[in-house]
């Protein structure tokens, strides 16, 4: 069993940054692969970006290539999304997600996830 509890989140303005942050408990989280998806009301769950258990892989959404990144901290428990240039587009609640060995990009691939932390961007 894994818990996962995201902060970070908050209102900024386009072309600024944030950190989010996703603390996990128990002690197996080295073992899972970490993902972060966000989601907008009336819409479905979108992936965001994930990361391999030791870190040697990630992969992004194409809409966040360059703008965004995934990385973790196992030893804290802890795995980070650094967020650059935010645009009104990515006004989202963010949700971490810890799945299995592989990298997943669909929320049907990972088994705990957090409560979401909102990001706001206004236009």
């Amino acid at each position: 069993q894994v818990q996962l509890v995201e902060s970070g989140g908050g209102l900024v303005q386009a072309g600024g940054s944030l950190r989010l942050s996703c603390a996990a408990s128990g002690r197996t989280f080295s073992s899972y692969c970490m993902g972060w998806f966000r989601q907008v009301p009336g819409k479905e769950r979108e992936f965001v970006a994930a990361i391999s258990r030791n870190s040697g892989s990630n992969d992004y959404a194409d809409s966040v290539k360059g703008r965004f990144t995934i990385s973790r901290h196992n030893a804290k428990n802890t795995v980070y999304l650094q967020m650059n240039s935010l645009k009104p587009e990515d006004t989202a609640v963010y949700y971490c997600a810890a799945g299995g060995a592989f990298l997943g990009l669909k929320p049907d691939e990972y088994d705990y996830w957090g409560q979401g932390t909102q990001v706001t961007v206004p236009s």
